[in-house]
């Protein structure tokens, strides 16, 4: 029996799919269009789109579309640079202008804070863009699979064989399909040479590649780090098990790139491919590349949180800096402080400065940034903040003058959230990669602060992702 989802997708006329004009750009990078006083949620096409649309999805609120013929093109369109723009799960904004994305994203942000939020803003100042559109990641992940995902026109070339045995990214909405890729156009070279090198060499030697649901096979995913500001590469190769064939892909990979500063592999046969629970064995060079930041130095290892588009990085922390106005006499508290860039980058304008995170590596590589750079005025703990901000914390290590939090995607716990309305520290600067919890925050927050600021932040172009910097001072 049909759900009512489908019944109601049923129920539009055929006629009312064709020649629909589409209306906004909405959460997820998604477009909006109303059929029959059906919300209607569309990918791939632009405000301003005359297209004939297919119901992909139905759900009981809300449809989910898919163009299948363009009447009129958007004005605000662009040529997509990357052939496999539609079918792979990344740069889905290709196909807007630049002046567009920024534009969406300074919209997503003020609709963000004021309906989530409900607080009064000042002027949003205009959103800061990228240093650089293309090749701007110093990090990227490939997955390998011994069962690549074929688009539709290979699979209608009925004359081709095609590979499948695949080095590459997810398809949209698929985590278990991987599609192979030849050209990736956010990360700068060496980072497509090595990939493709990994990746033929595998086939030629006949190595298993990866079943992501079977979890078998030898090869199971490539990441590759770049520090532009020293020119270091980090490669590090995980694998399902252990195997006599691993050691000389690795010094295959050696000989071939020798501007490979850091090799390194991981032994996973988790469920998943995080490795922070587990041994990184370095093979050839150091265990970590290092970031030049403004006379600093970043060591980043394996494991490391690093912002990934490091040109955007240093955007955001001199606008967090600003806000902030640390002086001399200040105690900074630097919340969710990853691996201590931000303490460290604010450190020589303030007193001291108190960084706390939950992951021990990360804050172990703190310190170590601070060893590096003679910052002898931080100091870093490892916990849940909700279990360590608490009073007899503030109480031994000092009362902040100056909270800057950095959290991640999911936001600040409803606990921390209370102790900051608690400590009543006179400036919090936000940092935000998600403006909805960021919103969701500061609803919460508006018991005792008021946003006195506010700045967008792209870091990652032809995307629909963007940072977003708030300054709270109290009532």
């Amino acid at each position: 029996m049909p759900s009512k989802a489908t019944k109601l997708a049923n129920s539009i006329p055929p006629e009312a799919l064709r020649n629909v004009k589409i209306q906004d750009m909405v959460a997820e990078g998604k477009c909006l269009v109303r059929i029959e006083n059906l919300v209607i949620f569309v990918g791939q096409v632009a405000p301003g789109d005359v297209v004939d649309l297919r119901i992909t999805k139905a759900h009981k609120r809300f449809m989910e579309a898919a163009p299948v013929h363009f009447h009129q093109y958007s004005e605000l369109r662009a040529t997509p640079f990357c052939q496999h723009f539609g079918t792979c799960g990344g740069c889905k904004w290709q196909h807007l202008s630049y002046d567009a994305q920024l534009q969406y994203k300074q919209q997503q942000v003020e609709d963000q804070l004021t309906r989530i939020g409900k607080v009064a803003l000042p002027e949003v100042r205009r959103i800061l863009p990228s240093p650089e559109r293309l090749y701007y990641r110093n990090k990227l992940e490939y997955t390998f699979s011994g069962n690549g995902w074929l688009t539709e026109t290979q699979i209608k070339d009925e004359n081709a064989h095609y590979d499948r045995r695949v080095l590459g990214f997810h398809t949209p909405g698929r985590f278990d399909k991987i599609l192979d890729v030849e050209h990736c156009w956010l990360q700068a070279e060496p980072s497509n040479e090595i990939r493709l090198f990994v990746r033929d060499y595998a086939r030629q030697h006949r190595l298993p590649f990866g079943d992501m649901v079977k979890q078998t096979g030898l090869l199971r995913n490539l990441i590759i780090r770049t520090a532009e500001s020293t020119g270091e590469t980090m490669v590090i190769l995980q694998c399902y098990h252990d195997d006599e064939a691993l050691l000389p892909l690795l010094d295959a990979i050696y000989a071939r790139f020798p501007q490979i500063t850091s090799l390194n592999y991981v032994l996973n046969n988790k469920g998943n491919e995080t490795f922070h629970d587990l041994d990184v064995v370095c093979y050839k060079g150091k265990p970590y590349i290092e970031e030049d930041m403004e006379g600093l130095r970043f060591r980043i290892g394996p494991k490391s949180f690093y912002q990934t588009n490091s040109a955007g990085a240093y955007n955001l922390y001199k606008v967090a800096r600003d806000f902030a106005e640390i002086k001399p006499t200040d105690i900074v508290y630097d919340l969710y402080t990853g691996a201590g860039t931000i303490a460290n980058f604010v450190a020589r304008q303030a007193r001291r400065v108190v960084g706390v995170e939950y992951v021990e590596q990360a804050v172990l590589d703190a310190r170590v940034n601070s060893a590096i750079n003679g910052v002898t005025n931080t100091e870093f703990f490892a916990g849940d903040m909700k279990d360590m901000l608490t009073e007899a914390f503030t109480s031994h290590h000092g009362h902040p003058d100056v909270i800057i939090t950095d959290p991640p995607r999911a936001g600040m716990h409803e606990d921390v959230v209370k102790r900051l309305v608690e400590l009543r520290t006179p400036r919090v600067v936000y940092i935000s990669c998600n403006p909805a919890t960021q919103a969701r925050d500061l609803e919460l927050l508006d018991e005792v602060y008021k946003v006195t600021r506010v700045q967008p932040v792209d870091m990652f172009p032809h995307t629909h992702h963007v940072e977003n910097v708030v300054l709270l001072e109290l009532k």
